[in-house]
């Protein structure tokens, strides 16, 4: 028999550097390791031999590298991660955390917790990288094929009640209303924050199946709202990791709904930005076919909005037609007195609707049709919602442009400008970028020239 090859193992220098950093014995990390374990559920049972072997460059396995990262960062008092512990066992994690659909729910609990803290860690490679089409369409296929979670119910860790869930809720609230008054530039590091250091332990706690449901619904809204804020702030790839995971938050909570409204509303928005239409309806459709029958007539007008918006980017001006008839057709059927609609849900109004059937129009090229949207879009949309009006105003701007009405374009763009000085939104500048480019064909004519000093001032400010 062949002798077994030897497993030439190398000290975990990065481990024993944040031990000093920390002030820690052995026997100390292993009794603080042990607790996070209980708080996951987990019986470690490690001891300062086991920390001894670590130092000597074994890897433990399983989920035992997070929980070694977790405690070491509550002694620090930062976030530490797998790869900072020297554990992360060759793992490429640029391209690995929060791009699963975790097939467990506490796989699901680990892979968002490790997103939230790598994102409050700055890690680099999730504010630098790129969206990839193929993991936007993955997760909806692992969405569509995977049944419900048996149990979501937890019995190790802090006692979690509605009383928990509602707060995430009224902080869900409340950020949502900072977001559309001022921009996510304002408020993106506070969700982070807040979900690394308040929800993380929400859900790494005990609770009933009626309220761990409860709560994991919650907490996908929450992600979601990440996930926009991080396209808000120029980081896509970032947005995609919090998509996904949200929408695993969804089916744990067993509502496929609010599932379909990840996929058709922020993953299917996050692949127009990569110029890909075939996806923006296949993520569309997959919505639509997930929660069949489990929508309201809203929710469903919304979903269809988001297709009609990739068949107008692939050119398929007859399907858009359709589609957005559909729409329109579903969205009057709603009935305000039943109340069957979901909170989320309440934001997609009959100016919402507009406001996506201008989009489709603009892309098709048919400017007087989404001139006349865009207006409608404005006409109902309150003062408070400041980014939208001023992407609408920009819509409204390029639908100008396309009938030649250059003059208009420009004081339609002006009044865009001056919403988007009060924000903090790279979404905002990305349209006026788009609008800029549309004027180019008349950049000699004073009005543009205008515009476009106005535009130079406000990149220089």
């Amino acid at each position: 028999m062949a002798a077994r090859p030897l497993v030439v193992r190398r000290p975990n220098e990065r481990l024993q550097a944040l031990i000093q950093e920390a002030g820690c014995s052995n026997a100390g990390l292993a009794r603080r390791v042990n607790m996070v374990g209980v708080e996951r559920g987990l019986d470690l049972r490690y001891d300062k031999t086991s920390v001894a072997r670590w130092l000597r460059g074994q890897q433990p396995r399983g989920r035992a590298p997070g929980v070694i990262a977790e405690a070491l960062g509550r002694k620090l008092g930062r976030t530490v991660t797998i790869d900072e512990i020297g554990m992360a066992g060759g793992k490429n994690l640029a391209t690995g955390v929060g791009l699963q659909f975790a097939p467990t729910v506490p796989g699901a609990i680990e892979q968002v917790c490790e997103l939230w803290r790598s994102d409050v860690g700055r890690r680099d490679f999730l504010s630098g990288s790129a969206v990839a089409a193929s993991a936007l369409v993955e997760p909806s296929r692992d969405w569509l094929i995977t049944g419900a979670d048996a149990q979501v119910a937890r019995t190790a860790g802090a006692r979690v009640g509605l009383s928990d869930v509602e707060a995430v809720r009224a902080m869900t609230a409340a950020l949502t209303e900072m977001d559309h008054r001022f921009g996510s530039g304002h408020v993106r590091p506070v969700v982070a924050h807040y979900l690394n250091s308040v929800v993380s332990g929400l859900l790494s706690g005990s609770y009933r199946e009626a309220v761990g449901r409860e709560l994991f619904a919650a907490v996908a809204r929450l992600t979601e709202l990440a996930g926009y804020m991080a396209v808000d702030t120029g980081q896509p790839g970032l947005a995609q990791r919090y998509y996904i995971q949200a929408l695993r938050l969804a089916q744990a909570a067993g509502d496929r709904a609010y599932g379909g409204y990840v996929l058709a509303a922020s993953m299917s928005h996050l692949a127009a930005e990569l110029g890909t239409p075939r996806e923006i309806a296949q993520l569309a459709r997959a919505a639509q076919e997930g929660a069949r029958g489990r929508v309201t007539p809203r929710v469903q007008a919304m979903f269809l909005a988001a297709e009609a918006r990739g068949h107008a980017l692939l050119g398929d001006g007859r399907t858009c037609d359709e589609v957005a008839a559909e729409a329109v057709a579903a969205l009057e059927r709603t009935d305000p007195e039943k109340g069957d609609d979901p909170d989320w849900i309440a934001h997609f109004d009959h100016a919402y609707l507009a406001d996506e059937l201008a989009h489709c129009y603009r892309d098709l090229g048919r400017a007087e049709t989404a001139a006349r949207y865009a207006s409608d879009a404005l006409e109902g949309l309150p003062e408070s919602r400041a980014r939208r009006r001023a992407i609408g105003l920009v819509l409204l701007a390029s639908a100008q442009v396309q009938q030649r009405e250059v003059e208009q374009a420009c004081c339609t763009g002006t009044r865009a400008v001056e919403l988007l000085d009060t924000l903090r939104s790279s979404r905002g500048a990305e349209y006026l970028d788009d609008l800029q480019l549309r004027l180019e064909p008349y950049a000699q004519e004073p009005p543009v020239r205008e515009f476009a000093t106005r535009l130079e001032q406000r990149t220089a400010a």
